[in-house]
């Protein structure tokens, strides 16, 4: 039987948390696999399968299984079964506070020549022109203004 890397000792918490998750059935799919994997590798089981059988019993792969227990002997049950939460967002936002001051001021301000009032497109136009931000669409400054209850009426 070939050396497992990472062993899996469950305590006697950790293996009525993980039954519990997969007999009540209202975690997601992905929870529910991470804890059979864990359940499937405990040194506690009287059926030791090797990392092959688990994955075909589960219909998954062998690095999802290796993944699984590596996370659980470096970080515990929780960290091995839940999606680790993000530190910072997917894209930083464009407009902050300060543009969005100067959008507002634009829009309170006069029109430019020959127009009646402001348009959003005028409005990202003039932004970008007046340097405030390199690029924004006019659909960003929509959601602005509307964010602060603002109406180019």
């Amino acid at each position: 039987m070939p050396v497992r890397k990472y062993i899996i000792d469950l305590s006697t918490e950790e293996f009525d948390l993980l039954h519990r998750i997969i007999k009540t059935g209202t975690s997601t799919a992905r929870i529910i696999m991470r804890a059979n994997i864990l359940l499937s590798s405990d040194i506690h089981v009287s059926q030791n399968h090797t990392t092959a059988e688990i994955a075909e019993m589960l219909h998954t792969t062998k690095t999802t299984i290796q993944n699984v227990r590596k996370s659980y002997a470096e970080n515990g049950v929780e960290y091995a079964i839940h999606r680790k939460k993000r530190t910072t967002p997917p894209v930083p936002a464009k407009v902050d506070g300060n543009v969005e001051a100067h959008i507002i001021a634009l829009c309170c301000s006069q029109p430019p020549e020959g127009y009646a009032r402001w348009s959003v497109r005028l409005l990202s136009d003039k932004c970008v022109e007046l340097g405030f931000i390199e690029s924004i669409s006019h659909m960003t400054i929509s959601r602005t203004l509307k964010k602060m209850n603002l109406s180019l009426t």
